[in-house]
């Protein structure tokens, strides 16, 4: 793994949580952008090297909606950059690690990702992110 890429935040609402997180950061949100495929709509801030996702449901009972309801907003997840994911893939499934998916999908910021079952990563859900060339 070559960094931690960005950490993944479920809000209620971007409307309130931009305007917020602008003044927490001292940065602006650089940019929005809405993941279909998994009902959810995002927006970046950038930190130094790492960035702050935040992720907000677009539909009634979508994960984001779900984890929100059980755990109240807050980290949802951590990202890692790796330079080929599906080796990272490979080489975590052999050591035990839980796959969500079998072949990396299309996520945000123009990255392929992965994520981990918590269950095998001490309760926190990890995404795995390369960026797409």
């Amino acid at each position: 793994m070559l960094r931690v890429e960005h950490i993944g935040i479920a809000v209620k609402s971007l409307d309130i949580s931009i305007p917020l997180f602008e003044k927490l950061l001292n940065a602006p949100c650089y940019k929005q952008e809405v993941i279909g495929s998994e009902q959810v709509q995002t927006a970046f801030f950038q930190q130094g090297e790492t960035k702050i996702e935040l992720l907000e449901s677009m539909l009634p009972g979508s994960i984001i909606e779900r984890f929100i309801n059980k755990r109240g907003e807050g980290i949802h997840h951590i990202a890692f950059e790796v330079a080929d994911i599906k080796a990272e893939m490979k080489r975590l499934s052999e050591e035990g690690f839980t796959l969500l998916q079998q072949e990396p999908t299309l996520g945000a910021d123009n990255k392929l990702v992965c994520f981990l079952h918590p269950k095998t990563t001490n309760g926190v859900l990890i995404e795995l992110c390369q960026e797409i060339k």
